[in-house]
């Protein structure tokens, strides 16, 4: 059985029920995290934490939560579901109005919703084991506030439909001047002569906390160079490496480009090392 919580009640997610007039259904009027854990142990709980209570700020949610009450949910919904490798899935709406009204209503209680499902094994540093990505190429069609966490992910979708359409794992996006994004579900990065380079934070992406980790961890390594910089397509498409990152993926290593090879088609040295640094210190955050 999956354990769930809604609104102070751990119960089975099959019995969990929300009302059809809640603005997360109605609006995607909502801020969502997901925080891995392994065998009981968060990876990048306190930076998500963050990011969710800045997304509901942006969007003007007011929710009496500490990050000790967040991280007393997620601890109960590990135990409840088994502690094994799971998803811990965060989720908070303004709540369910009397009516449907684009205007924020005045006086509902935000809803909050949180369950645990099943992810793969965190990945591991060896060439010959690692999933390889291929990935399609798009322009970014979403909305101009991508930094924000929304629920309203139906252009993300979009974006990663395109992708999986055409038997690819992901969808790199460029804006209307042909610089590189993310993708539709994760943060990207090219590597070229040794320096692993990503686009700067800014309103077309959202801040990772995947991302976060990794840049903070070379940059304390110091082994391997980093860049925040404008990325261009001809860029990307000339890189030795190309990455992309998420809570669940880690650090994924594209070998395939809309069919081309990235670099020589084979999974490079320099995420290896990546890999094997956020995999020793990845519980730190």
């Amino acid at each position: 059985m999956n354990v769930a919580f809604l609104n102070g009640t751990y119960q089975p997610l099959e019995e969990a029920r929300i009302s059809p007039l809640d603005r997360s259904f109605l609006f995607g009027d909502g801020i969502y995290e997901v925080v891995p854990s392994y065998d009981g142990k968060m990876v990048g709980f306190g930076p998500h934490i963050e990011r969710m209570e800045n997304g509901l700020a942006a969007i003007g949610i007011k929710l009496d939560w500490s990050q000790s009450d967040w991280a007393d949910l997620c601890k109960q919904l590990i135990e409840k579901n088994g502690a094994g490798n799971l998803g811990i899935y965060l989720h908070v709406s303004r709540g369910a109005d009397t009516k449907r009204f684009h205007g924020f209503p005045e006086s509902v209680t935000p809803t909050v919703f949180a369950f645990a499902f099943d992810i793969a094994p965190p990945p591991v540093a060896d060439k010959a084991r690692a999933k390889k990505y291929t990935v399609s190429t798009s322009r970014d069609l979403r909305w101009e506030r991508c930094q924000i966490k929304s629920t309203a992910l139906l252009g993300n979708v979009l974006h990663f439909q395109q992708g999986q359409d055409q038997g690819n794992d992901e969808t790199l996006l460029f804006n209307a001047d042909n610089q590189l994004t993310e993708a539709s579900s994760c943060n990207a990065y090219i590597v070229k002569d040794g320096v692993v380079i990503t686009p700067p934070l800014d309103n077309q992406l959202l801040p990772g906390i995947t991302r976060h980790i990794v840049l903070d961890i070379l940059r304390n390594d110091g082994s391997i160079k980093v860049e925040e910089r404008i990325i261009t397509l001809d860029e990307v498409q000339n890189a030795d490496e190309v990455w992309i990152t998420s809570s669940s993926k880690e650090i994924g290593a594209v070998v395939e480009i809309d069919g081309l090879p990235v670099g020589d088609g084979e999974i490079g040295d320099v995420w290896l090392a990546a890999q094997k640094l956020y995999s020793a210190n990845k519980y730190n955050y």
